[in-house]
């Protein structure tokens, strides 16, 4: 609790939210979900993809992936990506374990590994290293079915990007003819929160619009 009283006191809190269509990973999830858990041993949800598209637009976006300097007139770049997943402890306080060097695993070692500390932080089993270091974070509330949530900054890091829930609903589809037509997607959105010490909305905007584009326009069946 101090820590996040601390974290609004200490940054300029600033958001962004955009709508993400997600049938691309539907499709994969819905064909593979049982031999993934069967070779796996953890379920196939849709945290492990925002988390691969998340490293890959860090790389375009590299002042996301960054710390506030001591007296706050300068930021740490950080060269690698340690990925902090916020766990709910059974309503009795939240964690973060940290998946280290994320940059280096694919989507299927991002799943296994964020379901392991997950798994571990909710027995009370996870070291100090697992919960140190951390340089972005994703706070996953979509099994919730929320539609829009404003998370606060993990500090030092300057930025948090939220989940929400994925659900179908019909929507409008253009060709590239310019053609409209309607189909029933699997929807959600997609929040950012950061320190707008660090950079500014058209930076941040780009940066989550880049993750989105990932997420509807890669072959997911490739990363499975």
């Amino acid at each position: 609790a101090e820590h996040m009283v601390r974290s609004l006191e200490t940054s300029a809190h600033a958001y962004v939210s955009t709508e993400v269509d997600y049938e691309a990973v539907e499709r994969v999830r819905r064909a593979t979900k049982d031999s993934f858990r069967a070779e796996e041993g953890v379920s196939l949800t849709f945290l492990p993809f925002v988390a691969r598209a998340l490293v890959d637009a860090l790389a375009e976006f590299p002042l996301v992936n960054a710390s506030m300097g001591e007296d706050a007139d300068h930021i740490v770049v950080h060269g690698s990506i340690n990925l902090g997943v916020a766990v709910d402890l059974d309503h009795e306080g939240l964690i973060v374990p940290v998946v280290h060097e994320v940059q280096d695993q694919r989507l299927r070692a991002i799943a296994r590994n964020v379901a392991d500390l997950a798994e571990r932080a909710r027995a009370r089993h996870l070291t100090a290293d697992e919960i140190s270091g951390g340089t972005v974070t994703i706070t996953n509330v979509g099994g919730t079915g929320s539609t829009f949530l404003l998370p606060v900054i993990n500090q030092p890091q300057v930025m948090i990007l939220s989940t929400d829930g994925v659900s179908r609903r019909p929507v409008v589809l253009t060709d590239g003819a310019g053609g409209e037509s309607i189909a029933i997607r699997s929807m959600g959105n997609l929040t950012l929160g950061w320190d707008h010490r660090a950079f500014d909305g058209a930076y941040a905007a780009q940066f989550l619009a880049r993750v989105r584009d990932i997420i509807e326009t890669r072959d997911w069946s490739s990363e499975i």
